[in-house]
């Protein structure tokens, strides 16, 4: 094992959240108001049963809940990332071509591999199989080539917390949060210490997002109220038929 420095952890912060911002100020900036009601069909009916009479509040709550996942998802790469660049510091932990597995690394004698996803909500029964079949079919490939190789499974959670790590009827560990990074770094508190070098750019880049996001609410409220409004109130029939109606709408 070796010694991880919170420069080194600074530093590829400072070089790689870039990313991220660059990325969701991209997706904030391609989008239209059509894409987003196209794309979001539940906002006709759910936002009526809420009562929303304003444009504004309308269109904002709209963009809000498409843009979440995007940023959660853009964020969840970094964080991915992060895990991996701490774990080759650390346990010469490396990214593999193995399909469902992100990270491989050796400690205590052990062999880990690794699924790596944002936080533990991630992934309907579907897809949890999907990883467990990951899991044996990576531990059956390693077994072949060593077959006294003792291999542990993990979904590694970059935040959250799982109070019963062991899935027994599985064979799996899911480490989520503290858990996770103190297994990839041998450090209880580094899940507490990569937050503050998150924040050092936060506040110029949160002013061009913040810029960039209050421009696109008011062009969006204007597209909206031309489209979706009669007299100043929302044309719900009119909103409904946009997202829904079996006939082609017209492109605006």
């Amino acid at each position: 094992m070796q010694k991880l420095y919170s420069n080194d952890i600074t530093q590829y912060i400072h070089d790689n959240i870039e990313v991220f911002y660059i990325k969701r100020l991209k997706i904030l900036r391609s989008l239209t108001l059509n894409y987003i009601l196209e794309h979001k069909n539940p906002y006709s009916y759910l936002f009526r049963t809420k009562h929303i009479l304003s444009v504004e509040t309308f269109v904002r709550e709209a963009l809000d809940d498409y843009l979440y996942p995007q940023e959660e998802t853009i964020f969840g790469d970094f964080l991915e990332g992060l895990a991996i660049f701490v774990c080759s510091k650390t346990f010469n932990g490396k990214k593999v071509n193995k399909v469902g597995i992100d990270l491989e690394f050796d400690r205590d004698n052990t062999r880990y591999i690794v699924e790596i996803k944002s936080g533990p909500h991630w992934g309907n029964s579907s897809q949890i199989k999907k990883m467990i079949d990951n899991f044996n079919r990576a531990k059956q490939e390693l077994k072949k080539t060593e077959p006294d190789l003792n291999v542990i499974a993990v979904n590694g959670c970059c935040y959250g917390r799982d109070n019963r790590p062991y899935k027994q009827k599985h064979g799996y560990y899911k480490y989520c949060g503290q858990q996770f990074w103190s297994l990839i770094s041998n450090e209880d508190e580094l899940y507490t210490q990569i937050i503050k070098p998150l924040g050092h750019q936060a506040k110029k880049r949160t002013d061009d997002f913040e810029e960039a996001y209050y421009q696109l609410i008011n062009k969006l409220s204007f597209e909206f109220g031309k489209e979706f409004c009669i007299d100043g109130r929302i044309d719900w029939p009119t909103l409904v038929k946009f997202s829904s109606s079996t006939q082609t709408q017209k492109q605006k």
